[in-house]
């Protein structure tokens, strides 16, 4: 009876119960979560703590040390939990929160864009085949050739400042962010379009599309989701790295990159090293939560990369 009722458990029922099992994990879902809340209520957490990120707080600086704040751990207090930016005085919990908000906002939507393009665009190359294949698979090719980089860096400056930036990381991140999924799909659902199941599908007369969402995606799911939890960190530290070079969220709105990189020179002259704490260690919490999760699902999801360990 058990071994009847085992085996018809759904392999993605089974990927979920090891994934609840993996301590490393829920450890990852529970800072996932944690952080996914503090951004939701970045605002009223704001408002909570009676300050926001715009009002200037010169009264805070030491003009004797530069404008960096005055009192210890970066001029943290009661009324400023993280302290205050130096040669501005704003309030860095409300940079904090607000920057994680701007952060996980845009690898989120660019994860949910890259996911939904570059599966449906592998699965339909591998389907159809023929000239579509072709051609998809040399704009893959010219992708993953092309200089990522250096392109996003020439095009944050060449847009004119009125186009929203948060808006143009989105469509950046995203033009080149589906290639690789699509590739792996493709690969994956290759091998898929001769079994059986999509012959008798194809037999009955169901369309292309009919084959493609109820007979071959349900059975890439796992290599999907793997794939889109392990790249939300990564648009995190792109986000982050943009808006580090100065071409990313433009002041006034908060970004952790652009915190980060406006304390590098407050730490190497050691007139306000507190500056880094707080940006740096809420940026590598969000990267390590989505990792934790990503490289839980991934096991949990990859029997084979579990028989090997």
């Amino acid at each position: 009876m058990s071994s009847s009722v085992a085996g018809t458990v759904s392999p993605t029922r089974q990927a979920m119960r090891r994934l609840r099992r993996d301590r490393s994990a829920r450890v990852g879902l529970v800072v996932v979560a944690l952080l996914i809340v503090i951004a939701a209520a970045a605002p009223l957490l704001v408002r909570l703590a009676g300050q926001d990120a715009t009002t200037y707080h010169i009264d805070l600086l030491d003009p004797a040390r530069g404008n960096a704040p005055r009192g210890a751990v970066g001029g943290a207090s009661g009324s400023h939990w993280f302290g205050v930016e130096p040669l501005t005085g704003r309030d860095l919990f409300s940079i904090v929160v607000l920057g994680l908000r701007t952060s996980l906002f845009i690898a989120v939507v660019v994860t949910l864009i890259t996911t939904v393009v570059g599966t449906l665009a592998g699965i339909s190359a591998a389907y159809f085949g023929g000239w579509y294949d072709a051609v998809l698979s040399r704009l893959l090719d010219f992708l993953f050739g092309f200089p990522q980089l250096v392109f996003m860096i020439a095009l944050g400056i060449i847009v004119p400042a009125g186009f929203p930036r948060w808006l143009l990381l989105i469509l950046v991140l995203s033009f080149f962010g589906w290639a690789g999924l699509a590739r792996l799909i493709r690969n994956q659902a290759r091998s898929l379009v001769a079994r059986e199941f999509v012959e008798a599908a194809r037999s009955v007369g169901s369309s292309g599309w009919m084959v493609i969402t109820r007979e071959l995606l349900p059975n890439l799911l796992g290599p999907v989701l793997v794939i889109a939890t392990l790249a939300i960190p990564g648009y995190i530290g792109a986000e982050a790295a943009l808006s580090f070079l100065g071409v990313g969220v433009p002041p006034p709105t908060p970004s952790l990159g652009r915190s980060i990189s406006d304390s590098i020179a407050w730490v190497y002259t050691g007139a306000d090293p507190w500056f880094l704490l707080f940006p740096g260690a809420m940026l590598f919490l969000a990267v390590l939560g989505f990792t934790l999760l990503g490289d839980g699902v991934r096991d949990a999801f990859d029997v084979r990369l579990r028989r090997t360990n």
